[in-house]
């Protein structure tokens, strides 16, 4: 009988060691992983009669997490106050289209924010270098600071 309590006893610590090491593996598979992206916003006039209009500079950094994406960055310096932030979506130096909306401070300096679940397809884009985000302001609507999130 002495053998037997002995053999249940070593066959629960076995099951109980298994499971302990399948619930870490797990947690760690389920984590998500993190990767940072920064951008170095500068003045990107269109064409020649913008030039009068924009000026300024600021910085930001972008955080993914999972499908997470989250987004703080600072600027200062515009001619006029900023009206709207948005993340937009082309290959480096090409303009292209606003697809996501970010917070802006509503002022010559201030700091732009934003949290954003993403899609596999946005991912892929951002991972590639095909995100910039660009803050216009009153008297540049077509965008007065431009930032590509690079890693």
């Amino acid at each position: 009988m002495a053998r037997r309590r002995g053999w249940v006893a070593a066959s629960v610590a076995l099951l109980a060691a298994v499971l302990l090491l399948l619930g870490h593996g797990a947690a760690a598979q389920s984590a998500p992983t993190t990767e940072t992206f920064k951008a170095r916003l500068s003045p990107v006039p269109i064409d020649l009669s913008m030039m009068a209009t924009v000026a300024g500079s600021g910085s930001l950094t972008a955080t993914l997490s999972g499908k997470q994406l989250t987004i703080e960055g600072t600027f200062e310096g515009l001619r006029s106050p900023a009206t709207t932030a948005q993340i937009h979506s082309g290959p480096k130096g090409i303009p292209g289209p606003a697809i996501l909306d970010v917070t802006v401070t509503k002022a010559a300096k201030g700091t732009v924010s934003g949290s954003l679940e993403l899609t596999p397809d946005q991912i892929a884009d951002l991972r590639n270098g095909r995100w910039y985000l660009q803050i216009q302001s009153e008297r540049a609507p077509d965008g007065n600071l431009w930032g590509w999130l690079l890693k």
